[in-house]
């Protein structure tokens, strides 16, 4: 018997070079409206945030920090022009400032989002907006009630290949989802010591959602259960695990998710996307460099793609939100979407810590709660 090589994926064919589509993946911004947007949180991150609206030529209005220098010291580099509040209430009694980033922890940021579109501002949450699912779509709600936005700072969709990639799937180009594949290998040994080694599921939980938020926008509505594990790697000085795995069950798919979160040399980042009617592969050393190809059956396109995860992805995260207030849409960062994005997380941090499959939507709380 003899073996047809190319069937069988043993060799592939030479396919022809052709012209990348021009997709929307860069980040969005309004065409008129100059809102003013405060700032409440202005520790760690904020930075990125920050830097990227004065890139944008966004009107940073006000900010607010539990310690006033901080905040100060933000204004001071970033919108020498802003006030420094003395309480978040100031800034939420502002009737001039239409725009709310809060950046402070779940624990502390869920009362002031609900504090913020009672009092009629549109909001931009750091992710994970909740770590309950009843406790968000209840504050979606509530922005539907008070005819303002929520948005999430999933700031991974806007990072340039994962944006370019989600857009070639909205488009059509690889025909309908069949698969997608995410594997990361990199060094996160850097967080041993520091407030994130107390997070105890700091790969699937606070690095992982960019990732399960990704997959959930490629996917929509076809997720359904999803098996984890997450583990301690040989010689890590970290007290929590740096390896983690999710295997997703679709309708009429798959997907897969790995982190090494204990590699010291050659990290590399891959993310696979299949489709009835052609592919999509993002590969690179690392987050910030990233060569994608997109194959269909007319031949092979790869986009010369622009800007970097950090600071166009928190660029991107607000400018969708300021865009579809403008245009009187959804965001696609929404929280109502968003809280589909935690319903997986949540899963995949249930299974891991049971070792069965979990059906998502059925976790309702963070750590176990049904």
């Amino acid at each position: 018997m003899t073996t047809d090589t190319e069937t069988y994926a043993l060799r592939s064919g030479e396919k022809a070079g052709i012209p990348a589509p021009d997709l929307p993946y860069r980040p969005p911004a309004p065409k008129n409206w100059k809102p003013r947007i405060g700032v409440i949180g202005t520790g760690g991150i904020s930075a990125s945030h920050l830097d990227a609206y004065r890139a944008a030529g966004w009107d940073v209005a006000a900010l607010w920090n539990r310690t006033r220098a901080t905040a100060e010291g933000r204004a001071a580099e970033y919108f020498p022009g802003a006030v420094v509040v003395d309480t978040p209430l100031e800034i939420l009694e502002d009737s001039a400032i239409d725009v709310v980033d809060i950046t402070l922890h779940p624990e502390h940021r869920e009362p002031l989002i609900e504090a913020a579109l009672r009092a009629g501002k549109h909001v931009l949450s750091q992710k994970p907006f909740v770590t309950d699912l009843d406790r968000g779509a209840a504050l979606v709600a509530l922005a539907d009630d008070n005819g303002v936005s929520l948005a999430v700072n999933q700031n991974g969709r806007w990072a340039p290949h994962l944006a370019w990639m989600r857009e070639a799937v909205r488009a059509g180009l690889i025909g309908d989802l069949v698969s997608a594949h995410v594997s990361i290998h990199w060094n996160h040994g850097w967080t041993a010591g520091t407030p994130f080694d107390e997070i105890e599921d700091l790969v699937l939980y606070d690095f992982g959602v960019h990732w399960f938020d990704f997959v959930t926008s490629v996917a929509g509505g076809r997720i359904r259960s999803v098996v984890a594990q997450a583990v301690r790697a040989r010689g890590q000085e970290n007290k929590v695990p740096l390896l983690a795995q999710a295997l997703v069950r679709m309708e009429g798919g798959q997907a897969s998710l790995v982190f090494d979160g204990a590699t010291p040399q050659g990290s590399a980042d891959r993310t696979w996307i299949g489709g009835t009617g052609g592919s999509l592969l993002s590969e690179g050393p690392d987050l910030g460099n990233q060569q994608v190809t997109l194959t269909t059956a007319k031949g092979v396109a790869r986009p010369k793609l622009e800007g970097q995860w950090f600071n166009d992805g928190f660029r991107g995260a607000m400018g969708e939100l300021l865009s579809a207030v403008e245009d009187g849409r959804e965001p696609l960062n929404s929280a109502r979407a968003n809280l589909d994005s935690l319903a997986l997380t949540f899963a995949a941090v249930a299974s891991a810590r049971t070792g069965r499959e979990v059906e998502v939507g059925s976790v309702r709380r963070l750590h176990g709660g049904q």
